[in-house]
């Protein structure tokens, strides 16, 4: 495992913070088009060869931008420092003295779990209960999906997998603490465990029990095949367009002179940032055939970017485009 982890997903996000919830984490918001950003990545890896009780976590700002502007992230490079799912600290810019400063500081300060069995306890609860909510549906088992370790959790993965589940799953053999807590939490003494919506619903033989009755195929949440999400995303709105960030927060300049000869025309259309969704990012450039962005759709077809849209301006095409009067 890598010193300085990427955080993938806002699912992701919760789940390390709630499994490194005893310990020190420091969170690096960055850009990959930030040189400041890409020195402190270095600096990071430095830190952790010191401090190697402490976690360290990188996130894509742009990519995430749920989490950045929840933390009030308003540029790059920043760095939050948590303990227990909380932010106790933090570092705006590229100062690397003061950032090491205050890690060395947190790091060395007594944490609450030390101080005792209760201490300890709350903690392990609060982990636990993180990362039972981490997902809408969330299995404990051995291993991961694509390596489980005992044939339970693979016959576990193979039930979820044939009715197209849409979950997380934690790997109880890489954390002893996690293991035990889960088993006193949910008061069930075996391994796999699903959880949906945060509620217990069993280990293995429930599951089987649910699918064989058919309830289980109305409580998972489904995995939509990208391609009708695709299709749902472009018909959503009779004027449709695939940006990075929004109307009132545009993450490009592409975006932003978009969005403005869009709202010139006074046309309603509809938006998708597609920093949000990496599947569908990646998805629509080979689903279209158009490789960059923004993408303009009118009634589900593609118009094109930015270029085609300047073009239809110019020639006083594109209001009728656009289906405008």
């Amino acid at each position: 495992m890598s010193a300085l982890e990427d955080v993938a997903t806002d699912d992701d996000f919760k789940a390390k913070l709630a499994s490194n919830a005893g310990k020190l984490t420091v969170v690096h918001f960055w850009a990959p088009w930030s040189e400041p950003s890409k020195h402190m990545n270095d600096v990071l890896l430095e830190l952790s060869k010191e401090y190697t009780k402490v976690s360290f976590l990188k996130v894509e700002a742009e990519a995430l931008p749920d989490i950045t502007v929840k933390f009030e992230v308003l540029a790059v490079p920043a760095f939050l420092l948590f303990r227990a799912g909380q932010v106790v600290d933090r570092v705006n810019g590229a100062n690397a003295p003061e950032l090491t400063k205050k890690v060395s500081h947190h790091s060395s300060q007594s944490f609450p779990v030390q101080q005792g069995t209760a201490g300890q306890k709350q903690v392990l609860d609060a982990r636990v209960k993180g990362l039972v909510g981490a997902s809408k549906c969330m299995v404990f088992m051995k291993g991961t999906p694509d390596e489980p370790r005992c044939g339970f959790s693979r016959r576990m993965v193979e039930l979820l997998n044939k009715h197209n589940a849409d979950f997380s799953s934690f790997n109880i053999l890489a954390d002893q603490e996690v293991r035990e807590g889960i088993k006193k939490l949910s008061d069930w003494p075996t391994f796999p465990q699903l959880y949906i919506d945060s509620d217990l619903v069993g280990g293995l033989d429930i599951v089987v029990q649910l699918s064989e009755s058919g309830e289980l195929e109305k409580m998972l949440p489904k995995k939509v095949a990208l391609e009708v999400r695709l299709k749902e995303l472009i018909n959503s709105s009779k004027v449709m367009v695939f940006i990075k960030g929004s109307r009132q927060q545009p993450r490009c300049g592409f975006t932003r002179a978009t969005c403005t000869i869009l709202d010139e025309t006074g046309v309603e259309y509809g938006t998708f940032d597609i920093l949000q969704d990496d599947d569908v990012r990646q998805g629509l450039k080979k689903f279209s055939n158009w490789p960059t962005y923004p993408q303009l759709y009118v009634d589900g077809e593609l118009i094109g970017g930015l270029d085609i849209i300047k073009e239809l301006k110019t020639a006083g095409e594109l209001m009728s485009t656009l289906g405008g009067q």
